[in-house]
Parts: C-alpha cells; sequence; structure tokens
C-alpha cells in the first residue's frame, strides 16, 4: 500500500512540474532573437561601443522591422549555432552561414542572399600559386573550425596536411609567419587579409568551390521561413543588399570589378 501511495504521490508531483513548464517559445515573440558570431567583420563584429554591428546586423534588423518585432542579437560561438537553434535559444541563424546538403539534416534555410567562393591567402614565399596546386605533400593548409573551408579540404586533400585554428586571425598569422602555405576561406575574406598583409601574402581568388550563403531556422516553423524569403526578395528588389555592399564593402566591389570575379549580392 505505501509502495501504491508512494507511486501516486510521484505521477502527481510529474504532473504539476510539468504543468508549471514554460512553454516552447513562440518565433519572434516577445523579440525576434538572432543569433550570430560577432567575429567576422564586416559581415558580423563588435563596434568601438561595444554593440553589435555589421553587414548581418543591419540585415537582422530590417527583417525585424519586416516582420514587427523588436530584435536582439546574441554573440554565439560558430559552431553553437545550430546546436542554440534547435533547442529555442535563439529564432533563426544570421551569421554568414553556407546552405548545405549536411546542415540541412538538421534545420531548414532560407533562400540564399549571398552567392561567393572558397578562395586561397597564400605565402608568398610558399611557391603556392594556384588554387588547383593545393593538394601537394608537405603542403600546410589552414582553415577555420566548423567552416565549409573544413568540410572541402577534408573532401579534397589528400596529400596536404590540413590545420583546423579556432579563428580567422589565428590562421592568418600561420601564413603571414610562414608557418602555413595557405589559408582557405572565402574570397572576401582573403582579399582583405591580403590588403592588410601584402608583403607577405598573396590573394588567389580564383574560387576551388562557389557556396550561397542564407538564413537557417528550425524545420518546424515553416510560415516564418516564408516570410523571411518574402523579406529578401523584397529587400533585393529595393535595393537594400546593393546599399549593405555599397557602404561596408566599397572597395571589395571595386577591386573585384577590375578583376572580373562576379561579386557577392
Amino acid at each position: 500500500m505505501k509502495r501504491f501511495l508512494s507511486l501516486i504521490l510521484g505521477v502527481a508531483l510529474l504532473g504539476a512540474l510539468s504543468s508549471c513548464k514554460k512553454p516552447p517559445k513562440t518565433f519572434g515573440e516577445p523579440v525576434l532573437v538572432v543569433g550570430m558570431d560577432l567575429s567576422y567583420p564586416p559581415f558580423e563584429t563588435i563596434d568601438a561601443q561595444g554593440n553589435p554591428a555589421g553587414i548581418s546586423v543591419d540585415l537582422a534588423r530590417a527583417l525585424g522591422e519586416s516582420l514587427h518585432h523588436p530584435v536582439q542579437i546574441e554573440n554565439i560561438p560558430f559552431t553553437g549555432l545550430i546546436p542554440s537553434l534547435l533547442t529555442g535559444k535563439i529564432d533563426l541563424i544570421l551569421s554568414s552561414m553556407t546552405d548545405t546538403p549536411e546542415r540541412r539534416k538538421t534545420i531548414a534555410f532560407s533562400d540564399p542572399y549571398l552567392s561567393i567562393g572558397l578562395a586561397v591567402l597564400a605565402g608568398r614565399r610558399s611557391g603556392l600559386k594556384d588554387t588547383r596546386d593545393l593538394d601537394r605533400e608537405g603542403r600546410i593548409i589552414a582553415v577555420r573550425q566548423g567552416t565549409t573551408a573544413q568540410v572541402w579540404a577534408r573532401d579534397h586533400l589528400q596529400h596536404a596536411k590540413v590545420l583546423v585554428l579556432d579563428k580567422e586571425s589565428s590562421a592568418v598569422m600561420e601564413v603571414v609567419q610562414g608557418k602555413a602555405d595557405g589559408f582557405l576561406y572565402d574570397q572576401m575574406s582573403v582579399w582583405k587579409n591580403q590588403q592588410e598583409h601584402p608583403a607577405e601574402t598573396v590573394a588567389l581568388l580564383e574560387p576551388v568551390q562557389t557556396e550561397a550563403w542564407a538564413i537557417g531556422l528550425r524545420p518546424e516553423d515553416t510560415a516564418p521561413l516564408m516570410q523571411v524569403n518574402d523579406f529578401i526578395k523584397s529587400f533585393r528588389a529595393s535595393g537594400g543588399f546593393d546599399r549593405l555592399g555599397s557602404h561596408y564593402l566599397k572597395d571589395q566591389k571595386e577591386a573585384f570589378a577590375k578583376a572580373r570575379i562576379p561579386f557577392y549580392f
């Protein structure tokens, strides 16, 4: 009898506890929580006052205005963005994330808002002169952890050594100091880092792979996904992406036009 009463009390207690649990967060309520890794200027960064800034931040705020939701930016390491989305900590990911088949197994993606290629920041003394000459014995190629560059290197570099690092700045310094022959990353970052280290590096901008960035959402958020896609379409039609590119990436746009390399948006 005592065991039976204990069981009844236990079931009742579990019922009471479950009734006190918070319901799942509704998309965008009370604010639209956007996850991004604020370590990737000029897209995601922190300004001199300690506030989120950059292209993705402006884009997130424009999206919030379109959806009539105030926006809250959550600064999360890149590898933690998808877990944060799936556990409901954030409503969506807007962090220069590439839409890949592997990621689509766990999250949904919006229509693409930017196309870009993987390129190489090469050391001037490395002997590396072409992106098609990466996979050679003795070469050391740096990649950033959790990026599509790491996936590409895993699948395509059978002879070169792949050096996986947490931060972009660390990978750049490996090349600058001659410890790595090249850093495989997106075209615009390769161009920017070469401009900052012109004596030590060369930008090999011919892409080894072209990819698209998109906004990540939970698979069940089908209605918000449609709203996000409508926003991307209208924002592009109104010249929003062109304005962001001209404001933040003026030098890159001019350099890529001169080199006859397609620009991003």
